[in-house]
């Protein structure tokens, strides 16, 4: 995996997140945060005083967004890309108001195919982190054109690491009965499950409808380490109503900042 410039080559841009509640700095050419960092942190089902692990972590969406919702939280990032990892460093600096009451982000730069020893450690005390949230590629190679982009290219596309190297890495540090928390495309649901049951119960399967009546394309998976269940397919969240505009239930999620119910 060849690493890029410490630095985006094409600078970058500082956009608002929920509602503006969020400033976050990020590449503006290649990948670009947009909503599936946001619903996977409003996925999460953290408390105050919990330690969270976001691997691929990108420029700290998931984990701010986490931030601003639940004081009081650990979370430490992992991510491949320097650039990225600069930027996330840059934007936990940006939003230090949200480490009021206690709350923390720290980045570390690495790959899940070998975490830094670090990473393990933040959770060490406790037997594993509470929870483990992740956003990997979501393409196969061979299967698609790959993007231009490199920074693009490698947050969309799996490379070495494949996604059951991603899951394991969650797996390896989660604490028992812990929480994982994956955003992926709905048709791989099959290979998720595979790759999880074996080690997971209580397993959810949350559908995001880009509107009503329409197939989904994505959607979050949440699991507990070593907890017994059978799976549950759940209700799922309606993105856009008949005319494009977000649905209420969504804009609660993308701009209020509310977490997803997850209720059978």
């Amino acid at each position: 995996m060849t690493l890029l410039t410490p630095y985006p080559e094409g600078g970058v841009t500082e956009d608002g997140f929920l509602g503006g509640r969020l400033r976050l700095r990020q590449p503006a050419e290649g990948y670009r945060a947009a909503i599936d960092p946001v619903l996977l942190a409003a996925a999460v089902p953290a408390t105050a005083g919990q330690r969270v692990a976001d691997l691929g972590c990108g420029v700290a969406t998931a984990g701010l967004c986490l931030m601003a919702r639940v004081s009081g939280l650990a979370v430490t990032g992992l991510e491949l890309q320097p650039a990225l990892a600069t930027l996330a460093e840059e934007n936990a600096a940006l939003n230090a108001r949200l480490n009021d009451g206690g709350a923390r982000l720290r980045v570390l730069q690495g790959d899940v195919a070998s975490p830094p020893p670090e990473l393990a450690a933040e959770g060490t005390d406790r037997g594993g982190f509470d929870h483990v949230m992740l956003n990997p590629p979501y393409l196969e190679p061979g299967a698609v054109r790959l993007p231009e982009q490199p920074l693009r290219r490698i947050a969309m596309v799996e490379g070495p690491a494949t996604l059951g190297t991603w899951l394991a890495c969650a797996l390896g540090l989660l604490a028992p009965r812990g929480s994982l928390t994956v955003i992926h495309r709905a048709d791989r649901i099959e290979r998720l499950l595979s790759l999880l049951a074996p080690h997971c119960g209580d397993i959810a399967i949350f559908p995001i409808w880009p509107r009503r009546g329409e197939a989904a394309k994505r959607i979050l998976l949440q699991a507990r380490k070593g907890h017994g269940g059978a799976p549950r397919l759940l209700a799922g969240l309606v993105l856009h109503d008949s005319e494009g505009a977000y649905t209420a239930e969504a804009q609660a999620v993308l701009r209020d900042a509310q977490g997803l119910l997850w209720q059978g």
